[in-house]
């Protein structure tokens, strides 16, 4: 007691005062460490996940795993946590890994995956790869791997077609392989032993027949059209195999093969390929699509006159590319009286009512792009997934707004530069250095 007595009561009180605000300081610290709570505080909530977002994970029941082949030390591995963070704040059970690409290649060969790395989303034994991540591309990879069904795809055989199961470079195999993960099931279909296309195919695809198809299967080919079936057709340069099934669409093929002197930019050395780097022509297929896509060896396409399908042109090449039909020859030069000067059209999207649905055709002047030797190059998985999505009508997407944030940016008036840079780096100095020198002339006066 004595020993009380003899502090000062105003001491009691700072220490009192001083352990309370200690204990407050403890407690705010181990709330904070047990619960987390994110206010943003931004003008447009651009750190916040869309609605759109946030009803679509309220809709997915189990866990969601997603992994990014990115390599070490890549801020991009920082850019990845945050977005996945937003997501988690509304779904506790989806999980982010990051996986150096160095140390599996055998599985970054499995998924193909380039040198830029990607990220792979599974959920519920499905698995969707993406290239470019966003909140867009995310979300939308999460809706086709919830609500996407099953399909059977035929591909016609008989006629010396890219073999849907093969493995040689001509060959469909791997894309098939790929179609098969998404849950699109690729089957053969010879028509020699068939009077229809089968009620089970939601698509039939024709790639590249190197015979004219019989008089009896062009009838059932026909016929499948009319009953609003859906088709693919892949032709070639100066192959006329599919030419009737072109003329019944409303489309011709320009003879000879397209060429592009650009693509020396890429670091190609051969002319007849193309290149796409952008999909300026709006389209379910190539929207936010942001790889590029390569072709070789393609023929141009164009639209009949009264045309009965709506077409859309969503691959066109460069303005600089012409269909050369002369042999080529070093230096390449156009002949503006039997050739025509791009941008030409090679990939068409032909929809139309009939039977009661939509019917949806897709005619590109290529199929190498799909075969076993340049699967691999680009986007050329990515656009030829969304392709085949796009047909059997398993294209739904999220339409997520883009959030911009007003002011930015701050621009001056150069005067007003000036003067900044005037006050800041002559004015200011100065003023420090004569009030330094006026304190030392008072204290040298005392």
């Amino acid at each position: 007691m004595k020993f009380f007595k003899q502090i000062h009561p105003l001491k009691i009180r700072n220490l009192l005062l001083t352990w309370s605000l200690l204990l407050i300081m403890i407690g705010f610290a181990w709330v904070s460490h047990r619960y987390e709570y994110t206010l943003d505080i931004t003008v447009n909530n651009s750190n916040t996940l869309s609605t759109a977002s946030q009803k679509l994970l309220d809709q997915l029941s189990g866990p969601i795993k997603i992994t990014a082949y990115i390599q070490k030390g890549l801020p991009l591995r920082k850019q990845i946590s945050q977005l996945v963070e937003r997501y988690l704040q509304h779904k506790a059970d989806l999980s982010l890994n990051f996986v150096d690409p160095a140390s599996d290649p055998a599985r970054i060969r499995e998924l193909n995956i380039g040198k830029e790395g990607a990220v792979v989303v599974d959920y519920q034994g499905r698995t969707e790869k993406i290239t470019f991540l966003s909140e867009l591309s995310l979300s939308n990879a999460l809706l086709q791997l919830a609500y996407s069904q099953d399909h059977w795809i035929s591909f016609l055989t008989g006629h010396g077609e890219r073999d849907a199961l093969g493995a040689a470079n001509f060959d469909l195999g791997e894309f098939s392989t790929h179609l098969q993960q998404h849950q699109q099931n690729a089957q053969p279909l010879d028509l020699t032993n068939l009077s229809e296309i089968p009620n089970n195919s939601a698509l039939l695809v024709i790639a590249n027949p190197r015979v004219k198809l019989l008089d009896g299967e062009l009838k059932i080919l026909e016929q499948y059209l009319d009953q609003g079936g859906n088709l693919l057709l892949l032709v070639e340069p100066d192959q006329d195999t599919l030419d009737p099934l072109l003329s019944k669409l409303g489309i011709s093929r320009l003879p000879g093969v397209l060429i592009d002197p650009e693509v020396k930019l890429y670091g190609i050395d051969h002319p007849d390929f193309i290149v796409i780097n952008s999909y300026p022509t709006p389209h379910s297929i190539t929207r936010n699509l942001e790889t590029m896509s390569l072709f070789p060896e393609t023929a141009a396409l164009q639209i009949i006159p009264e045309n009965t399908f709506q077409s859309v042109s969503f691959l066109t090449s460069s303005a600089k590319a012409w269909n050369e039909t002369e042999p080529r020859q070093s230096p390449l030069s156009i002949n503006k009286t039997t050739e025509k000067v791009g941008p030409l059209s090679f990939g068409l999207a032909l929809t139309r009512q009939q039977t009661g649905k939509q019917q949806r055709i897709v005619v590109i002047g290529d199929g190498d792009f799909l075969s076993n030797s340049y699967l691999g190059n680009v986007g050329n998985l990515d656009l030829g997934l969304r392709i085949i999505k796009w047909l059997v009508q398993d294209d739904n997407y999220l339409e997520i707004p883009a959030r911009i944030t007003p002011d930015n940016s701050l621009k001056l008036a150069p005067i007003v530069l000036g003067s900044m840079g005037l006050g800041f780096l002559v004015v200011v100095p100065l003023s420090l250095l004569g009030s330094g020198f006026w304190i030392w002339r008072q204290r040298r006066r005392r």
